[in-house]
């Protein structure tokens, strides 16, 4: 495992589960620590005042590293956290970046409730195996050609050059299938504003996006997984971005 691998994993499980603050402070993160994350300040002192108050709401915390993987210098994870013995559950996705020792200096988020009643798969539980890693440059193109030719230019004519036909989806609101994904797509009029960053690791990439959505933006993580150069799997997560005025540091993105 890789020194930023470790760390981000660290900043998850020492930190956050176990309360460890100035143990990340002092061993995890770099010099500086710059915030995404919905109502958390900037900086070291930031992370240290909310989660000292998060650790008084939250005496009881598990938290599953589901999915993980790195891309240069930035770290991946899927994570699952049960709070209080079931009270509140969340799906969070993360961005780390590390510096050129592996401390972790910047840090981006997506947090969305695990649903309460499951009506199609897991929307992050399942197995996980990084494969074909020669394929992680390959497949992060064909991932880019995707969101610009079909879910920005709305070209849906191109869609099953993507998307196997058989696609495994773990967003609750769609069904299986690629041509459930496309009509949810279009039924939704989803807009991907931008794409911030595409991050990959084999038969594993990740999309974090600004999408407008039902009449609000989101931030929007896409996870694909890919097999021959289609998208064959797929999960997302999404988080309202909010105003201008309720920022507490640089934003989402």
């Amino acid at each position: 495992m890789s020194q930023q691998l470790e760390n981000a994993r660290n900043l998850y499980l020492r930190g956050i589960r176990d309360g460890e603050i100035k143990e990340v402070q002092d061993n995890y993160m770099g010099k500086s620590y710059t915030q995404h994350s919905t109502g958390v300040k900037d900086e070291k002192e930031g992370f240290a005042e909310f989660f000292t108050d998060f650790f008084k709401r939250n005496p009881k915390r598990e938290i599953e590293i589901v999915r993980e993987f790195e891309d240069g210098n930035f770290v991946f994870l899927h994570v699952h956290q049960n709070l209080n013995d079931g009270q509140a559950q969340w799906v969070t996705t993360d961005i780390f970046r590390a510096d050129e020792a592996g401390k972790i200096v910047e840090h981006w988020d997506v947090i969305k409730a695990y649903p309460a009643k499951i009506t199609g798969l897991d929307p992050i539980f399942g197995e996980f195996e990084l494969k074909d890693l020669e394929q992680t440059e390959a497949n992060k193109k064909q991932v880019r050609r995707f969101l610009v030719e079909v879910l920005q230019n709305k070209e849906f004519a191109k869609f099953d050059e993507y998307v196997a036909k058989d696609l495994i989806q773990h967003t609750p609101a769609i069904g299986q299938g690629s041509q459930a994904y496309q009509e949810y797509l279009q039924k939704t009029n989803a807009d991907y504003d931008f794409v911030f960053k595409v991050l990959g690791c084999g038969n594993y990439v990740v999309a974090y996006s600004k999408v407008w959505l039902s009449g609000r933006d989101y931030a929007y993580f896409d996870i694909y997984r890919l097999e021959n150069g289609k998208i064959v799997e797929h999960w997302d997560n999404k988080e309202v971005i909010p105003d201008k005025q309720e920022l507490t540091n640089l934003g989402k993105f």
